[in-house]
């Protein structure tokens, strides 16, 4: 799939889950870089069949299932055995929501159902370790949020939080400087933004919120959500080069 050695293009496998919950603004800053995108829908896929170190990332997006639901999904057990072969070679993985939790899973932690799901524009604050790293874009800038999962993090050496909320601990985690995971919706633009509002809209009422509301505030902080989307990922990425590369197969 890949191609590094030879000068083509780096290679970006993505993991989707739902054709509304797609790559959105980070697809600009993958290809700004240089990389070829494979999107993968793991729900008609057969994962197992993937080459886990084939890609030079690999990104897992979000997505309606939880992550502790591998009876009902089973092609989640599939993505985290791939998750577990790319940590233990330490090749670079991104993961949203959904993603973060399976990394999360992966890593040995526990993915679990939330009090109560956290949706809207809301604050991240980066950790002391979260200041230092790419999150720290998203300092004083609101993101989407709509999740009702969690995670908890292993105890494990070089596995250091970088975000939390006021409703979640666990917002954002890193391992090294090849895994990075975030809970909440950087990738969300335009067009996904409006398309959540259509299929999940009528729950936001439960949660104080309205269309109207999200809309109004999508206008607000979207244009600055976007442009910290655009350098938390891009800052990712240009440090990849330096960082272990993906194991080249004979």
């Amino acid at each position: 799939m890949s191609d590094v050695a030879g000068g083509g293009r780096r290679v970006a496998l993505v993991l989707r889950h739902d054709s509304a919950i797609g790559l959105g603004n980070l697809g600009a800053t993958l290809e700004a870089r240089g990389y070829e995108i494979v999107t993968v829908d793991a729900p008609t896929a057969d994962v197992s069949a993937l080459d886990p170190l084939d890609a030079d990332l690999v990104i897992v997006l979000g997505g309606d299932e939880a992550a502790y639901e591998t009876d009902r999904y089973p092609y989640l057990a599939d993505e985290i055995a791939l998750l577990r072969a790319r940590i233990a070679a330490e090749a670079p993985i991104f993961g949203v929501c959904l993603g973060a939790q399976l990394l999360a899973e992966s890593l040995g932690g526990r993915a679990f159902k939330g009090d109560r799901k956290e949706v809207g524009w809301l604050a991240v604050e980066p950790t002391a370790a979260g200041a230092a790293s790419p999150v720290r874009h998203f300092a004083g800038v609101p993101t989407v949020q709509w999740h009702g999962d969690s995670f908890e993090l292993p105890d494990e050496a070089g596995l250091v939080r970088l975000a939390s909320s006021a409703q979640y601990e666990n917002q954002a985690f890193a391992k090294g400087d090849w895994l990075l995971a975030v809970q909440f919706h950087p990738e969300v633009d335009d067009e996904i933004h409006e398309d959540w509002l259509d299929a999940w809209g009528d729950e936001l009422p439960e949660y104080g919120l309205s269309r109207e509301r999200l809309r109004a505030d999508h206008a607000e902080h979207g244009p600055r959500a976007q442009a910290a989307s655009a350098r938390l990922l891009g800052e990712y990425l240009d440090a990849l080069p330096t960082r272990a590369k993906v194991p080249q197969r004979d």
